[in-house]
């Protein structure tokens, strides 16, 4: 379990717009579950809470470096899981953590 944290001042974008932004930068998150989890799913807090979920090796640090251009300008708090560790745990369900791909709501 690794813990990346960056901390920007501009004001919060909605999770939507985040969870778009992720997914239209970031290709090798289809390898990956994504979740959001924490205050900014209720439009309040100071950063993004992001879980990642899946694999390790050269797939996740690809993952990384596409995060972390993406999320240059983004305050994200990221949290990456191996599958097994995001079950023992019940991260997902003890953080009530939602599906960037379910809060990704796309202009037509």
């Amino acid at each position: 379990m690794a813990r990346i944290q960056r901390i920007n001042s501009s004001p919060l974008m909605s999770v939507s717009d985040v969870a778009c932004h992720l997914l239209k930068t970031c290709p090798t998150l289809k390898f990956f579950e994504c979740f959001m989890f924490g205050s900014s799913l209720f439009g309040v807090g100071t950063d993004y809470d992001i879980l990642v979920v899946g694999p390790s090796g050269e797939t996740l640090l690809q993952l990384k470096a596409e995060l972390k251009l993406a999320g240059a300008e983004l305050p994200l708090d990221i949290l990456y899981m191996l599958s097994n560790e995001a079950e023992e745990t019940d991260f997902v369900i003890n953080q009530k953590c939602v599906s960037i791909t379910h809060l990704a709501v796309w202009d037509s």
